[in-house]
């Protein structure tokens, strides 16, 4: 299916840390969007052709608006973070799959883990509104949230304390919380759940993968990959399955569109 490239205009530019930013945008993409869910940015610059992926940090439907929060990488998204509000960026999505959410909440599974690390906690903060949004009355639930971070710069931290009932922080450096990574913050708090939802760089979701099974709760996880096209026809962003796709009976799948949200226990991590 072909995606629809999309004016979108922005309405605020923010530094949330050194190298992370935070930016606004209308678009009619919000009525559509779903948490675990990205977008791609196409830069001004006619020399740059590639869209930048972007993962969604907050839907706002009723007034057609999106959040993004990403890191500062590379000319796309310096160029991003330069943006005034009445600028405009094309566009594409929304794109992939997202987390099986509200449907997935029954009596078994009230008491929801999200786990974030780096530029994978924007993500989690949509999980979480949706969850706060989507619950059915008499599905109380439970969220524990573990955020990892390099240092002190714990950005949307804040936004994440007050939506979940449990906050618990992890630095790389020791300067808040935990001195280690997010499986470090579980173990030393005793964290347990019914079902976890997680975003991050690979070596966090190996641990991630591997703590889910060890404690025999199921995790859905969100894999951060370079893309290029976004829309699955370049098969630039495969990663290793443990069964075979019905339609190429090889062990892989598109990140893009297949994912970027799967089963942990579906993904060769």
């Amino acid at each position: 299916m072909k995606k629809a490239l999309n004016d979108c205009v922005v309405l605020e530019t923010e530094r949330l840390a050194p190298d992370v930013f935070s930016l606004r945008l209308e678009t009619d993409i919000a009525n559509k969007a779903k948490a675990g869910q990205f977008v791609s940015l196409y830069s001004h610059d006619g020399g740059h052709l590639l869209p930048r992926p972007i993962s969604i940090c907050e839907i706002d439907a009723a007034e057609g608006q999106l959040r993004l929060v990403y890191r500062v990488v590379g000319f796309g998204t310096a160029e991003f973070s330069m943006m005034k509000p009445g600028n405009k960026i094309r566009v594409m999505g929304p794109l992939g799959n997202g987390f099986p959410l509200v449907e997935n909440i029954d009596d078994n599974r009230r008491n929801i883990i999200l786990i974030g690390g780096g530029i994978g906690i924007p993500p989690m903060l949509s999980v979480a509104n949706t969850i706060h949004e989507g619950v059915p009355k008499g599905k109380d639930c439970r969220i524990t949230a573990v955020l990892g971070y390099r240092d002190h710069h714990t950005f949307l931290s804040d936004d994440l304390y007050k939506m979940a009932d449990n906050l618990i922080i992890a630095t790389d450096d020791g300067s808040r919380g935990t001195h280690g990574t997010v499986i470090d913050a579980m173990n030393e708090h005793d964290v347990s759940g019914d079902v976890i939802y997680a975003c991050g760089p690979m070596p966090m979701l190996r641990g991630v993968k591997a703590w889910s099974e060890e404690n025999g709760i199921p995790a859905w996880i969100s894999l951060e990959e370079r893309m290029a096209c976004g829309i699955g026809a370049c098969l630039g962003c495969v990663c290793k399955t443990t069964d075979k796709d019905d339609h190429s009976q090889v062990n892989n799948a598109r990140v893009c569109k297949d994912g970027p949200v799967f089963p942990a226990e579906y993904v060769t991590l």
